[in-house]
């Protein structure tokens, strides 16, 4: 039987019952296979940082109104959300993909003006998500669940390009640097319940194919200016205020905070130098770092953060020269929900031996879907067919079949089942979670994280 939407009558959708929907799904997911792979190569072929995918934004939109959504441009600047046109009473899941790349100059297949390339999957992810709308609209079983899915494409995951971001700060266009955060700010996520994603991860290599839970760190972000007073480097040095020598004493002040941190909090200090003077025969005056500060919950982070800066603090002193700092909210701590990821596994074993099946991945690297996490229950999935490191020149797809339609039809089942018989195992869900935070707590949260610190000789706290 074909269980297309086209070639049943209106009494036949209401017969089928729920594995007949899914055989449906699958099915269509099938069907659709070729156009799912041309948009996550037009996407791979096309890509644009965070705040800039206008071009995706927009083939995204295109395809989704297509479909017959709604679709709402510029969600949070860019990206854009997709809605059915009949709303229902019950729970609304969100499915969501993210649009951005990242910079990786070493990659063969970078833009090669800018870096530009999707080293981290976000090609395949959208696709994924766009490949779950299409294929629950063409089989017509979103009419038949007891509750409601929309489709997100959420813009600036990486935290890349802060000069930019700052400047659309300033601007007006932006408040925070993060699409989800942003997303949540904008009110995308008010009429939401729960939200799914699927992430490509390059777990082939260890023999699994998925993997439905996973933990994350949050981050702040640091920009730092060590202020001292130029010299001759070789005939007065004594002169001057080594700029240079505060940011080392700092970073040294930082390692040394190392043991002061415990192990299941999972911190992580890492920066760079992006100005480290401007001559060699002066004795640097101006100094510039970024900085990145990450922990597995947010006391922990606020924790590190704060011994981040006394160093910065004692440095400055030490070397009688002037630091300030800023501080941004990057991303919070993710946080998965165990009803929501037993759904997923339930699903995966449908296509996967369990053996393929990764239970739980812990990883230091930082997500946006941990904002959302705070708010409601959550699933950022793991899927396959990649390899090489994410963010790196050895970043591929191995597997179109792992990487873009298996996902497709994981997810479908499991909406299915989450929805079905008036969303009760949805329901269930919701009734177990209890949020860390409410909207409003969240927005004091970010904005509290937010601050202009300055320390030195002339103004020390």
């Amino acid at each position: 039987m074909d269980y297309t939407r086209n070639n049943l009558t209106s009494e036949g959708i209401d017969r089928m019952k729920k594995e007949e929907w899914k055989a449906a799904v699958i099915k269509a997911a099938d069907q659709l296979r070729e156009e799912i792979l041309a948009m996550g190569e037009e996407i791979y072929k096309h890509p644009e940082t965070g705040y800039r995918e206008f071009h995706t934004t927009e083939l995204v939109a295109d395809k989704l109104e297509k479909l017959g959504l709604k679709v709402e441009r510029n969600m949070a600047y860019t990206g854009c959300k997709a809605v059915s046109e009949k709303k229902k009473n019950g729970p609304t899941i969100a499915v969501l993909g993210e649009l951005d790349s990242l910079i990786c100059m070493a990659h063969p297949d970078c833009n090669p003006e800018n870096g530009y390339m999707h080293a981290c999957g976000h090609n395949i992810q959208v696709s994924v998500m766009y490949g779950v709308a299409a294929a629950m609209t063409r089989c017509g079983i979103l009419d038949q669940l007891g509750g409601n899915i929309e489709f997100m494409a959420v813009p600036a995951e990486e935290y890349i390009e802060l000069d930019y971001r700052s400047r659309l700060k300033k601007e007006g266009k932006i408040q925070y640097f993060s699409g989800k955060a942003e997303a949540i700010r904008k009110g995308a996520f008010d009429d939401v319940d729960m939200a799914v994603m699927a992430h490509n991860y390059p777990i082939s290599e260890q023999g699994y194919k998925c993997s439905p839970a996973s933990a994350w760190n949050g981050f702040i972000g640091k920009q730092v200016r060590f202020i001292g007073k130029q010299a001759h480097a070789g005939g007065a040095p004594w002169d001057g205020i080594n700029a240079l020598n505060m940011a080392n004493l700092a970073m040294t002040g930082m390692h040394f905070q190392r043991e002061t941190f415990h192990d299941d909090d999972k911190v992580r200090i890492h920066g760079i130098i992006t100005k480290g003077g401007e001559v060699v025969n002066s004795v640097p005056d101006d100094v510039e770092m970024e900085l990145t500060v990450r922990a597995r919950n947010i006391k922990a982070l606020q924790d590190a953060n704060e011994k981040v800066n006394r160093s910065i603090k004692g440095a400055a002193i030490a070397i009688g020269g002037s630091a300030v700092v800023e501080d941004t909210p990057g991303q919070m701590p993710l946080k998965y929900n165990k009803g929501l990821a037993d759904a997923y596994t339930e699903n995966a074993r449908l296509f996967y031996k369990e053996k393929e099946i990764l239970p739980y991945l812990d990883t230091t690297a930082s997500t946006d879907m941990g904002d959302v996490s705070l708010l409601m229950p959550v699933l950022h999935s793991l899927s396959s067919g990649i390899k090489g490191g994410l963010h790196s020149r050895e970043y591929c797809i191995i597997d179109k079949e792992d990487a873009y339609i298996t996902p497709i039809k994981i997810f479908c089942c499991m909406l299915i089942d989450l929805l079905w018989d008036q969303a009760q195992k949805a329901e269930n869900i919701l009734k177990e979670y209890k949020p860390n935070l409410t909207k409003e707590q969240y927005l004091e949260m970010m904005d509290s994280m937010e601050k202009t610190i300055c320390y030195g000789t002339e103004n020390i706290e």
